[in-house]
Order: C-alpha cells, then structure tokens, then sequence
C-alpha cells in the first residue's frame, strides 16, 4: 500500500461525519444518510454505465477504453455523485463513499473540479496517493471503525463470519473479507481468484488478491502463490467445479518454517473465489452461532 496522509487525520475525519451524521450503530450503514450530511447528492438520472454507451460511436480508442471502466464520478462545483448503477448494491456502496472521501479530506478538495473513478482506482492496493486515501476512507467509514471489532469479535474463526459482517454493515464480502483479515488476532490469509477457464485440457484461474493476518506474517512468513493456478489446488477444482460453500478444505503449503497444514473455507460469489485459510487447529470462541442461507451466498 501506498503511503498516503496520516491515516489518524483521515480517521479523525471519518469518525467525525459517523457521529455527526448519526450513523454510529446503525446497521447497515447508512450510506445515504452520510452522503445527506456531507451536502453531496447522489445522480438518479444519469447511469455513468449507459453515458459510455452513448459516447462510443464518436469516442477515440483511448476515450472509449477509459468511459469502459468509469465506476464512479464526483462534480464538486454540483455537489453531485455520479454512478454507474450496472453494480451491484454493495459495490455501490463503497464507490459513493470513495466520491464523498475525495470531497471531505480537505488537501484533496481544492485540486480537482471533477474526479472520475474506476476499477483501478478503487483498488484498496492502488498505488495513487489521492484514490488510496479515498478508499481508506471509504473503507474506515463503512465498517464504523471500532464498531467492527466489536461485531468480530463475537464470532467464530471462518468465512462464514465475514459473510454475517458482510450483512451487518451492507458491504461486499471482498471488502469485509480483506478487512477481517487485516483486523483478526487469528493467523489467517485469504486468497482471491479469478478468470476460471479452460483450455483443452488445462484449468487455470489467476490470483487477484492476496492478504494476510498481521500474526499470520510473523508466524509464517509471505504465502508464495503464484498468479497463474492450475488444476492441481485443490481450491482451483472447488472453483472449476462451481462449488459454492465449503468448511472442510485442507491444504499443505509452502512457508517459512517449512510445509505446514492449513485448513481452508471456500466461497464462490459468481464473480470471485475466495480461499480462507488458517493453521489446521487454530480456534477462536464464537458467541454467535451463524447459519449460511442461500440467500446470503449470493452477496
């Protein structure tokens, strides 16, 4: 991660807008209400999805390749968000909290009348100053700073918890994942893949994301994973094979004390698999117990 301004300067501001907007303990997280507070309104008449479609014909190739990938925008000088609305809710979301980071961190707010944002600068691990900060804001805002640790900690040591986190604060389960892993106490790691294929007889996935637990680093070092996969992971053939939800994966790799067993969860939301992993035996008491609907696989 880029180093970007104090992260207690824009904590302080995220923290501010929550109390004064009222949204502390309120679940899920208000996101309209934050947007309400902060005098920003959100477009409903304008789709940044379907302005791309109406450019194209006359757009350039840069042009048309950059209008592709527009998820977000913010007009300050209309105090207006702009979004591409083809997202999913959850994803949503997070983009209008980035729009609003961008307008609230005061040394980002005199520089840009408009800001347009797309998948790479929503990136949590872009390396630009300004987007990095916007996420971390966006991130900070969303699961209510200590609020979440809170939530975590009266769950159990699984996937299964994020996707009840996942619920509780309206975020995406690749957001509350990367975040349960960053905030755990647990040694755990998650890996995430994507572009599952096959090519006569090979399968192969590439490696999207990757993040491991503060105690996990010390413990085992850096996962080495390649970010080509094939058919021989056993999280691979789960992927390939369309599997949704799984507790009672087991899977031996390489660190730095040599092969240690790991056991892994895994979870398919039809646009990612995600692989949650931790040293076979590794506990943490839960006081919640979680039942995984079907419904809320499919966040």
């Amino acid at each position: 991660m880029v180093e970007f301004h104090s992260k207690k300067d824009i904590e302080k501001i995220s923290y501010e807008i929550l109390r004064g907007s009222k949204s502390f303990d309120v679940f899920p997280t208000p996101i309209d209400q934050i947007i309400a507070y902060t005098e920003l309104i959100v477009s409903k008449d304008i789709d940044v999805s379907k302005i791309h479609s109406d450019y194209f014909s006359r757009a350039n190739d840069a042009l048309r390749r950059a209008l592709s990938k527009v998820r977000g925008v913010l007009d300050r000088k209309e105090r207006t968000i702009y979004l591409d609305l083809s997202q999913g809710k959850p994803r949503i979301g997070f983009v209008k909290l980035h729009e609003v980071g961008h307008d609230v961190l005061p040394w980002q707010n005199k520089i840009h009348d408009i800001l347009d944002d797309d998948d790479d600068s929503l990136n949590p691990e872009t390396q630009e100053e300004f987007e990095a900060e916007a996420s971390f804001f966006a991130s900070a805002t969303l699961f209510q700073h200590d609020r979440f640790f809170t939530e975590l900690d009266k769950l159990g040591l699984g996937i299964d918890s994020s996707i009840q986190l996942a619920k509780i604060f309206g975020a995406s389960v690749h957001a509350t994942l990367r975040r349960y892993v960053e905030c755990s106490k647990n040694r755990c790691a998650l890996i995430v893949l994507e572009n599952i294929s096959q090519n006569g007889s090979q399968v192969n996935c590439s490696l999207r994301d990757k993040f491991q637990s503060e105690k996990f680093s010390k413990t085992f070092g850096d996962l080495s994973i390649p970010l080509k996969l094939g058919y021989t992971w056993s999280f691979v053939q789960d992927y390939y094979h369309k599997r949704k939800f799984k507790k009672d994966g087991s899977i031996t790799l390489l660190t730095k004390n040599g092969n240690v067993d790991f056991t892994y969860h895994f979870f398919n939301n039809s646009y990612n698999a995600f692989v949650f992993l931790f040293p076979s035996g590794e506990k943490k008491s839960s006081r919640t117990k979680i039942i995984i609907t079907d419904n809320r696989l499919k966040q």
